[in-house]
């Protein structure tokens, strides 16, 4: 395990159910703090407007499979057929270089890396109501069927249900603005 005494940064976990706004919070955090963003390895295929090494490093199952065998990842996880993972020497450079690194990921890969970081300041984005989740998802018009996003907001469901025991902060995404400052304020004063 590492402690906070071991390294010179912090370690930022940030989950959420799809379509909750977890993106344009990490876009706010990096631009205002300085943060590194773990770009995650994931065997989806690319989606229109995405970029390789930006948005995902894309990568085939036996490459995932490779990295996963050679302890590369700090956590991983099958999410909807796809598998998703979060690049472990990154991470920890950051860190040693007395920066926030910022990981955008899931309630089990959360779990993951608090086994190894425990120390890590976990925030949890809510929506305001799940009603409004399910607006987002369905305004998002990604390309899915009703089957699904009712797999997504069920999904949600389960999260939610998580976070309030498993993460140190939640905060309700019910105006943007407000959420990003509430975000930033819980970083900067939380203690290396």
């Amino acid at each position: 395990m590492t402690n906070s005494s071991d390294r010179k940064g912090k370690l930022v976990i940030l989950s959420g159910p799809s379509g909750v706004g977890k993106t344009s919070i990490s876009r706010e955090i990096i631009r205002r703090l300085g943060a590194y963003f773990s770009v995650s390895l994931t065997t989806r295929p690319i989606g229109a407007g995405e970029k390789d090494g930006v948005d995902y490093h894309f990568v085939s199952k036996e490459e995932f499979e490779r990295a996963l065998a050679d302890h590369e990842l700090l956590e991983h996880a099958c999410v909807f057929g796809n598998y998703y993972g979060t690049p472990r020497r990154p991470v920890e450079e950051a860190l040693a270089a007395g920066r926030i690194a910022l990981l955008e990921i899931d309630v089990e890969g959360a779990r993951q890396v608090v086994r190894h970081f425990p120390d890590a300041i976990t925030i949890f984005i809510l929506p305001p109501r799940l009603e409004d989740l399910a607006k987002r998802l369905n305004a998002r018009n990604r390309g899915e069927d009703e089957q699904a996003r009712l797999k997504r907001l069920q999904r949600a469901q389960e999260e939610i249900a998580a976070a309030a025991r498993e993460y140190k902060y939640r905060v309700v995404n019910d105006d943007l603005n407000k959420a990003i400052e509430e975000v930033i304020q819980i970083i900067q004063n939380e203690p290396k």
